[in-house]
């Protein structure tokens, strides 16, 4: 019997803005909440995983890094779903798929 490859834990990203934009940067989470307009303790929270990225910061971060907004929703999204799926795990795996009769195939897109 093989194991399965144990599945990594989902990337938040308030750890790529930390990891990849911060500490490289050598900028503190006031310094970019002022430059971007935004209470402290929302860049603070974010970096720290303690709460989600909304589509405002997204805007504002592509901005001020020259990333895109997308990048940053992605990210959330992904961890989001990523998330909930280890949630759901074996009520997830308990669902089947829906068969699709010859009638109703062309109405599936």
């Amino acid at each position: 019997m093989t194991k399965k490859p144990k599945k990594l834990p989902p990337i938040h990203p308030g750890e790529v803005l930390r990891e990849d934009f911060l500490r490289p940067m050598n900028l503190s989470p006031y310094a970019v909440s002022l430059a971007i307009g935004v209470p402290r303790t929302r860049i603070e929270r974010l970096a720290n995983e303690l709460t989600a990225l909304t589509a405002d910061t997204a805007l504002r971060l592509a901005k001020y890094f020259r990333t895109t907004p997308a990048f940053w929703m992605g990210m959330q999204a992904q961890y989001d779903l990523e998330h909930t799926e280890d949630q759901l795990g074996a009520k997830l795996r308990k669902i089947e798929p829906a068969r699709a009769s010859p009638d109703t195939r062309r109405a599936i897109v």
